[in-house]
């Protein structure tokens, strides 16, 4: 029920607008009188910082085959992304029966904990490329070698089948991550840029899809619209390359290793950039498809904190799928494209800065000179002889107005004097994102 105004007198009559059922408005209920200009902003709140969807609807949705017919001239991978667009659609119903708890039998050999979700959405994958003959050779995030498939076969499947184990059972959102090579160059030896394409399905209150297609990446829905299938919602996605959104991994390096990421995080605080991050590789990077704009970072720590996310499953797929959407990635070492490295094993990590293109390029420029130099490398609260600063311990840096950057007021937990605790204490302190 609309209500034009509603009287600020006490004990007049005011309207619910949840239940439309009449209500007294108490005297001590009524906020200070305020002008114009403020109260429009007190209305306003913090929208301005949300990024709230721009996404119109339509009156009509083009269904995946109708578009992979249009966008996608191989037919031959055209029926390989349909068939993995049905495995994502099987993976969502089985998150949403399945309890989250440690699988039984603990197989990975990367030493990763196993959940029972993990196990069912990677026998899922392998159930899929041992039915497809047009698949040559698949390989799992979960188990550290290329298998054959079908000699005939012509491509080569590289997958993570639920990104995001450490934070399932918070129901938060999680994601599977595909590459897919051509059968002439497969995997191994080969570079991102190979890719013949990569989908990333993320399972949130919805089921959505990016996938590359021969004309950029396009995003499609499961199950909406009174639809059984795959609905295409978003057509073309691009991001800019200008962004107020940012998601900064491996954070606890700003601190002590990477003098040069503390400041990339001191000028996105002073700038008043939206910090959006929850742990996640697949949210956090699939947001910069749906806002249009963001960047995630994660660079190499050395010891203490050394590159974790492995390149053919993870980084050279989504790196495929953020450059065909006008985004940039990097290395986070030489600043190169990860699509460039190659894949010299199938366990191989890397660091990464991937998103909007001025991020990256700032990020290559504040953050390499200090990756370049040898992070400097903290035993039991003392800095070593390494690297460009070694021997001294990086202190906080103020912005130049002689305020302190709200990321350093906080000492880490166990610190003394600025020191960092010894490495067996830091997990879990100030700081710490060891979620990937």
């Amino acid at each position: 029920r609309e209500v034009s105004e509603v009287s600020r007198k006490p004990g007049m009559l005011a309207v619910s607008l949840i239940s439309g059922s009449a209500y007294t408005l108490p005297s001590r209920a009524r906020a200070p009188r305020m002008d114009a200009a403020v109260a429009k902003d007190a209305a306003f709140g913090a929208s301005h910082t949300s990024f709230y969807t721009d996404a119109v609807a339509k009156d009509s949705y083009e269904t995946l085959g109708e578009v992979l017919e249009a966008k996608c001239a191989d037919p031959e991978l055209r029926s390989v992304l349909g068939t993995m667009f049905d495995g994502c659609g099987t993976i969502t119903e089985a998150l949403r029966k399945e309890l989250v708890t440690v699988a039984e039998k603990q197989e990975s050999v990367f030493g990763d904990v196993q959940l029972g979700v993990d196990v069912l959405a990677d026998d899922l994958m392998w159930d899929i490329c041992k039915t497809e003959p047009l698949i040559k050779e698949g390989a799992s995030e979960e188990e550290p070698e290329v298998r054959e498939m079908h000699a005939d076969g012509k491509f080569c499947v590289c997958w993570d089948p639920l990104d995001g184990s450490s934070i399932v059972d918070n129901n938060w959102a999680v994601g599977t991550i595909l590459g897919i090579w051509g059968a002439e160059t497969g995997i191994l030896g080969a570079t991102g840029r190979d890719q013949k394409a990569s989908l990333v399905a993320l399972y949130g209150p919805r089921t959505t899809v990016f996938v590359t297609l021969d004309d950029g990446v396009y995003e499609f829905t499961l199950g909406v619209g009174g639809a059984d299938g795959w609905l295409c919602s978003r057509e073309r996605v691009r991001i800019s390359p200008q962004s107020r959104i940012f998601s900064p991994a491996n954070l606890r390096t700003a601190r002590h290793e990477l003098p040069g990421y503390g400041e990339l995080i001191d000028f996105w605080l002073d700038q008043r950039y939206t910090l959006r991050f929850c742990g996640g590789l697949v949210p956090d990077i699939c947001q910069q498809f749906s806002k249009g704009q963001g960047v995630l970072t994660n660079p190499p720590g050395g010891d203490t904190a050394p590159a974790k996310l492995r390149l053919a499953f993870e980084c050279a797929p989504f790196s495929l799928l953020v450059e065909a959407a006008g985004g940039k990635s990097s290395d986070a070492v030489t600043g190169g494209s990860v699509l460039d490295v190659p894949i010299e094993g199938i366990d191989q990590r890397t660091s990464i800065a991937i998103g909007s293109a001025d991020e990256v390029d700032r990020f290559n420029a504040l953050v390499l000179p200090s990756v370049r130099a040898g992070p400097i490398a903290y035993v039991d609260g003392q800095p070593t002889t390494h690297g460009l600063n070694a021997g001294k311990a990086p202190a906080p840096r103020p912005p130049q107005d002689g305020r302190r950057s709200p990321i350093f007021l906080a000492e880490p937990s166990g610190t003394e004097n600025g020191k960092a605790p010894p490495a067996s204490q830091q997990r879990g302190g100030w700081g710490d994102q060891n979620v990937y």
